[in-house]
């Protein structure tokens, strides 16, 4: 009888000596693959600082790309990055956020609204999930071209802030240029009084001669003379403030690009946040007469800043590290000068360290560990920047 009645404690012991042998076995997996993944990323880490660390210098971070490896730079491509990332965080956090807030704060009450709200859930959590690459194709079409129906790179619909010149040679190899109206108005009248600005901004009066009349003697005035059947190339100028309609493959687009890539990330973390914010201290608030905006502002946004804030951290790392997306927006690799407007061509650090580590030259594979270890500053300190941030505007719950 006494046999019988130890038979289920046995038993019950042996499955409890296997659980806790199968928990300790679990726990040393997760140790040893953390390990692994630390050694793996040191190892890599280690690697790219020993062949860009010595080398990297003032001069790389400033100068702008080149064939030769020695005297190749990342400047452009770093002020790229900073321009898109900082367009990309100016739209991204207020509509994220805002975005958050209307759909944990805000609950509708109608019907119509309800699904209306929970189709927004709906597309936001999908959209988490789409490659980087889906995004790039919709921001050419929708930011770059802006479907078509705002004209063409070359003929916008709507433009502010460019001066457009006919460019000559003088006879004398000397700059000479001739104010347009437009970008496609006709090619000025060569003839006597026409006046034209020289490479120096100073305005003179251009000597016009025929095709095959000898040229003056003296330099000054052959500097300025031109024949009448010399041709002209359309340039521009384009202001810091230079705008138009379709955007175009500039800045603007790379930026407004990147926030299609990481709005999700901000408005699931931020609403995440906002749900960690104890219903308690809502009830409070409403109970003592506050309107549901006043809560918002006073009592749900500040305790959920924290959470909101490494959402934000968390996305632009994302954006500052995304390649794909912005080739298909800029179209080309190598940019040899930094944007001056929103409009301006660009590229970025990810983009330039491709094209370096591509390259069949040893050289270059050192040039592109030293841009690895300037993203990583330039990511790093964002990061520093945002964690001060949070915890500057991190309040107590009292």
């Amino acid at each position: 009888m006494s046999q019988v009645s130890d038979k289920p404690d046995s038993k019950k012991h042996r499955n409890l000596k296997s659980r806790h042998r199968l928990d300790r076995w679990f726990v040393r997996f997760c140790q040893v693959t953390a390990l692994l993944s630390v050694i793996i990323l040191a190892v890599m880490l280690g690697a790219v600082f020993y062949q860009g660390l010595p080398g990297l210098d003032w001069d790389f971070v400033s100068s702008a790309p080149s064939a030769t490896p020695a005297d190749a730079g990342i400047r452009p491509a770093l002020l790229g990055s900073m321009w898109v990332c900082g367009v990309c965080a100016l739209f991204t956090l207020p509509i994220g956020v805002a975005t958050a807030i209307f759909l944990e704060e805000f609950k509708p009450r109608s019907v119509a609204m309800r699904w209306f709200h929970s189709f927004i859930q709906l597309n936001i959590s999908n959209l988490a999930g789409v490659p980087s690459v889906v995004y790039g194709i919709i921001g050419l079409t929708a930011f770059a071209g802006m479907f078509g129906i705002m004209g063409n790179r070359n003929e916008p619909v709507f433009e502010v802030g460019a001066t457009y010149f006919d460019q000559f040679v003088s006879e004398g190899n000397r700059i000479l240029l001739v104010p347009a109206a437009e970008s496609n108005s006709p090619a000025p009248e060569l003839k006597p009084g026409l006046t034209a600005i020289t490479s120096s901004g100073q305005t003179v009066e251009v000597n016009v001669i025929g095709a095959k009349e000898r040229l003056p003697r003296e330099v000054n005035v052959r500097a300025v003379t031109l024949r009448d059947d010399a041709e002209a190339g359309r340039i521009s100028k384009k202001a810091w403030y230079y705008f138009r309609l379709p955007l175009g493959r500039g800045v603007l687009s790379g930026g407004l690009t990147l926030m299609l890539v990481v709005l999700p990330i901000v408005i699931i973390a931020s609403q995440e946040s906002l749900r960690a914010v104890p219903n308690s201290l809502r009830e409070g608030s409403l109970g003592m007469g506050a309107t549901q905006w006043q809560t918002v502002q006073n009592v749900t946004l500040p305790a959920a800043i924290p959470g909101i804030m490494t959402g934000a951290i968390l996305a632009m790392s994302r954006a500052i590290g995304e390649a794909a997306p912005i080739l298909i927006i800029c179209g080309i690799v190598y940019i040899g000068s930094s944007p001056g407007n929103l409009m301006d061509d660009f590229s970025v650090m990810p983009l330039q360290i491709f094209n370096w580590a591509a390259r069949p030259q040893v050289e270059f594979h050192a040039v592109a560990a030293k841009g690895i270890i300037v993203l990583l500053t330039l990511l790093l300190s964002f990061n520093a920047v945002a964690v001060l941030i949070r915890n500057r505007t991190q309040r107590p719950l009292s």
